[in-house]
């Protein structure tokens, strides 16, 4: 199926001249992204993060998402983008279409984590996730006063929460190694600032980057 392009008396980027700052995963996330190559976004929103990589890297993207509003938000962005329920898988595109399918500050909220991530795999060479970290310090002790973590990465009460896998960052190292995906880069945050020493322990968000095990072969 051919993604959505934007109608032709749309005005790109009239929307992205009113937007906030990048978030910094997004921006470190376009940073992993070869210029001119082939982008696949999961849950796309607003389209910022294609956006932003069609200005600037020269990218042929698309981006999938589900609500209304980010559709339309996506559309007049000129971002060429497929209404469709992550949950359902990614069989409309085929083997390899793209160079990098990501998924940001979204594999949380999936109910299906290995599905989404053995088809991220098929579907592109590198995959690219965001999420936040359960591991971060001041998560243990809020449990250890008798109440689950609320903070700017996990806004949400228990009983609201769209969260529904959360997990440390080795945990989701060993999830990669049992799926054969390579890990190729990491990048962990805590607000603006980038954590390098004791990441799993001392960062709020993680930015994973890895190989398909399929990539080699012809």
């Amino acid at each position: 199926m051919t993604p959505v392009q934007a109608p032709a008396q749309a005005a790109p980027h009239t929307v992205a001249q009113q937007d906030p700052p990048m978030r910094i995963d997004l921006l470190r996330i376009a940073e992993w992204i070869a210029p001119g190559s082939r982008v696949l976004d999961l849950g796309c929103g607003d389209g910022r993060l294609l956006d932003y990589l069609q200005r600037t890297r020269q990218v042929s993207g698309a981006g999938v998402e589900l609500d209304d509003e980010h559709m339309i938000a996506s559309v007049r962005r000129g971002v060429r983008v497929i209404q469709q329920n992550l949950e359902e898988g990614l069989a409309l595109f085929d083997d390899r279409q793209f160079d990098t399918v990501v998924l940001s500050q979204t594999l949380q909220s999936m109910h299906h984590t290995e599905h989404i991530l053995r088809e991220m795999a098929r579907v592109a060479r590198y995959g690219i996730v965001s999420f936040p970290n359960f591991g971060y310090w001041p998560h243990g002790w809020s449990i250890l006063r008798g109440r689950m973590p609320v903070n700017d990465q996990m806004p949400y009460q228990w009983y609201d929460t769209p969260n529904i896998h959360l997990c440390t960052l080795r945990d989701f190292q060993i999830l990669a190694a049992q799926l054969g995906l390579r890990v190729t880069h990491l990048a962990a945050f805590r607000g603006e600032q980038e954590i390098h020493w004791l990441r799993g322990w001392r960062s709020q968000l993680a930015v994973y980057r890895f190989e398909s095990p399929w990539s080699g072969r012809a």
